[in-house]
Parts: structure tokens; C-alpha cells; sequence
């Protein structure tokens, strides 16, 4: 295999002409052949039993070339990035300069580099000081919050429905005086207020009475999640079954034996503040770092290529196609019912997917410039303490080069952040 490598005229990017010899693009048609000979039915043989001359003398040897170009190709380019060290952070663009069986095999791929950063200030940034205090309506909030979940509910006969109410429901919903799918239910369970129905609906209910019916009217939403009922005007017959509210219980000692582990309602209270202590302080280290990373980002200047923005955008809808496949829907499925084109979502991230790329350089730049290392028995530490975390044993995973690279990459990148705080003033 031959390299070749010039620069184009764009900035942190290259080109590479890669030349695979003759003999090897041969084989990897004969392979392609091989594979696929099943598939081949040629008057004379047996399906899949036709030799290679005569598949190649009846379709030609073109119909193997891209299958055979495939084979070769993808380890040829990994190759040349590792032999002219080469780290690319885009998608190569391909470019076929000669394929043809007997010949060499040479192709072009123009690939992104990774960018040089160029640090501004990272010691003694200033940033305003991040702290959050536990009042007692704090504690008072959480704890009716706790009473709200151990509240009864208990049925309503003396009166019509109040906001706040959990109501028992049917409805059937019409637009342009047809019912439309999906829009209707019995039983169906409404707590008034909670704003999950249609805008209005919940407030026409108000008033109503058990075993009342009444014609609701409402309008979609603009951006109604179904195309064909956003901004309609719809009526839904609404028959009410039944009235309940929550009754809450007493904040008092007994209460804190019953939801908690504690005796008294004071030793509950102390608890409570001492959880959100700590959560107010994890939440002010994790905003005090997001701050200092910011500003030192703000510092440095980093041509950013257009293919490693792509490149970060692919991986972050990849990562939100797998969290919706444990809800059994698709990517494009959820932006279908959002009204949005996989267009509309490139371009809605893509100032997240730069900003992220940036602190990821900026980042790895104040480290090396620093000289902040990790050692083996960090790495190795931490590797314990993961394999302890998903319950597996130590030695499945501790001999993973990629696990190994993975946990070093992130213990560097929390030391330099610390690093950064550590340097930083708070005002």
C-alpha cells in the first residue's frame, strides 16, 4: 500500500491518496464472488455453482467492484491515518481515482484534522462565587411534599368540581363534527389544574357535577404534536362519574413514623435539611465547574472543522435514538410526532454539538499544558471501583485496552477541571 498526503486549502484538513496494489483488490473480488455465488443463477449450472469466469463473462467484473472496494478499502484508510499519525475527527469524503480488476486499486479520502487550540488564561479566572442555603420553607416544601404522597383520597358528593379535584371522566372529541382517533376514554382519571389535557379543557370542567354531561369546546395547540389536529377547533362530550380529593394528613410525629424511619417529626425535618445540604452542594461544585470550563473556553481560540460538528451531532442523536428505543420508538419517529425534520434537529444542536467539542479540546490543551497526568493505580482504582458499582469482577474487566483508555481519558479531564477550580478566584 502507497500514501500520499497534501494539505487542500482548507484549514485543518487533508487529503489522502491511497494506492492499494493490483493483487490484493484481485483477492478481494474473489472474496466478494465467493460470498455472494449463491445468489448467481446462470442457464447451464446449478444455482450458485457457476464458476467465477463465467459469472464475471455474463455480468462482468464491474458488479463486484463495489462490494470488493468495501472490503479493502475501510481497514487501507484506518492503515494510512496510523502510518502519517493522522488523528481525524471527521467523516472521510471518498473519491475513487481508478478501480478496475488487474490494476492498482487508488482512491482519495479528503478527511477533517484535529484542530490546534490556542489557550487564552486558564489560571486565577474569576468567576462569582456559587453557593445555595437551606431555608426552612425549603424543608417545609419537601415535606408536605413527602405528607402529599401518603394522602388519602376520599370521594366528594356535597359539591361540583374545584380546581385540583381528581376527577373520573368519559370523553369522546369531534373536529369538523367527526370523531378523531385517539380522542376518546372512559373512566379516564383528570386531576383538575395538572394541565395535561387540551389548554382549556381542565377549567370547563370546574363546575360540574356527578354523572353531569356537557360539551366541552377547545382549540389544538399550533404546535400540536399530530399535524392533523394542530390549531383545530374541537368539541368533546364530556360525562363526569365521580369527584375525589386528597386529604392530607397531619405533619406531626406520628406522620414521620409512618413515611420515614424516624420517631419524631424534628428528627425528620433534621434529615431532610441534611439531604438538601448536600444536594446544594453538589449542585453549586457541578455549576462552579460548568463556569470556570466556560470561561476558559470563552479564552482560547479553536478553528472548529464542519465535519467534527457533523461527526459530534451524529453521535448525539445516536445517543438519544437509544433512549428512546427502552420507550420502543425511533428517532425519526419522535421527531414526526414533534413536527420536526431530522434537518430541524442538526441545526437546533448545532451550538451545543460545538460547544461541547470545544470544551473537549480546550480541556485536553489545559491538561497537556499543565501537566496533568493520571497514574495506573488511579486508573486501576477506578476500574475497581466500576466493576464494583455493575457488579462484575475485577479481572473481566481490567485487562480492556479500551475501558483502560476510556476510564484514563475521563480522570484527566475531572483532574484538569478540578485543577481549574482549585486556580480559580471566587468573588
Amino acid at each position: 500500500m502507497n500514501v500520499k498526503v497534501e494539505e487542500t486549502k482548507n484549514k485543518n484538513e487533508v487529503k489522502l491518496e491511497i494506492t492499494i496494489e493490483a493483487e490484493k483488490f484481485d483477492n478481494a473480488i474473489k472474496t466478494v464472488f465467493n460470498k455472494n455465488a449463491k445468489y448467481f443463477n446462470i442457464p447451464g449450472f446449478r444455482k450458485g455453482k457457476a464458476p467465477y469466469q463465467i459469472v464475471e463473462k455474463t455480468y462482468g467484473a464491474q458488479i463486484f467492484y463495489e462490494d470488493a472496494f468495501n472490503e479493502v478499502a475501510g481497514e487501507a484508510y484506518e492503515e494510512a491515518l496510523k502510518e502519517k499519525e493522522i488523528e481525524a475527527v471527521s467523516r472521510p469524503e471518498i473519491d475513487l481515482v481508478q478501480i478496475e480488476k488487474g490494476k492498482d486499486l487508488i482512491f482519495t479520502a479528503v478527511v477533517s484534522t484535529k484542530p490546534e487550540v490556542t489557550l487564552g488564561k486558564y489560571k486565577g479566572i474569576q468567576i462569582k462565587k456559587i453557593e445555595y442555603n437551606v431555608s426552612d420553607e425549603d424543608v417545609e416544601h419537601e415535606l408536605e411534599h413527602m405528607a402529599e404522597k401518603n394522602a388519602r383520597l376520599v370521594s366528594v358528593e356535597d359539591r361540583p368540581v374545584e380546581s385540583g379535584d381528581i376527577t373520573m371522566i368519559d370523553f369522546e372529541g369531534f373536529v369538523d363534527g367527526k370523531a378523531f382517533e385517539g380522542g376518546k376514554a372512559e373512566n379516564h382519571e383528570l386531576t383538575i389544574g395538572s394541565n395535561t389535557f387540551i389548554p382549556g379543557f381542565e377549567d370547563q370542567i370546574i363546575g360540574m357535577k356527578p354523572e353531569e354531561e356537557k360539551e366541552i369546546n377547545v382549540k389544538f395547540p399550533e404546535e400540536y404534536f399530530s399535524p392533523n389536529l394542530a390549531g383545530k377547533d374541537a368539541m368533546f362530550k364530556v360525562k363526569l362519574h365521580e369527584i375525589k380529593k386528597k386529604e392530607m394528613p397531619e405533619i406531626n410525629d406520628e406522620l414521620a413514623k409512618d413515611i420515614s424511619e424516624f420517631d419524631t417529626i424534628d428528627e425528620l425535618k433534621k434529615s431532610i435539611r441534611e439531604k438538601q445540604e448536600e444536594q446544594n452542594k453538589s449542585r453549586a461544585k457541578y455549576e462552579t465547574e460548568d463556569e470556570v470550563v466556560k470561561k476558559v473556553c470563552e479564552g482560547a481560540k479553536i478553528d472548529i472543522p464542519k465535519g467534527m460538528i457533523e461527526v459530534e451531532i451524529d453521535n448525539m442523536a445516536k445517543d438519544i435514538e437509544t433512549r428512546l428505543s427502552y420507550q420502543g420508538m425511533k428517532l425519526d419517529q419522535y421527531l414526526k410526532m414533534i413536527n420536526k425534520t431530522m434537518d430541524d434537529f442538526r441545526n437546533e444542536n448545532k451550538e451545543q454539538a460545538e460547544n461541547s467539542i470545544k470544551s473537549r479540546l480546550v480541556l485536553e490543551a489545559v491538561g497537556k499544558d499543565a501537566g496533568i497526568e493520571v497514574t495506573d493505580e488511579e486508573v486501576s482504582d477506578k476500574i475497581k471501583e466500576m466493576a464494583k458499582n455493575y457488579g462484575r469482577k475485577e479481572e473481566d474487566v481490567k485487562d480492556n485496552p479500551e475501558l483502560i483508555k476510556y476510564v484514563s481519558d475521563n480522570l484527566k479531564v475531572e483532574k484538569t477541571i478540578n485543577f481549574l477550580v482549585e486556580n480559580a478566584k471566587m468573588k
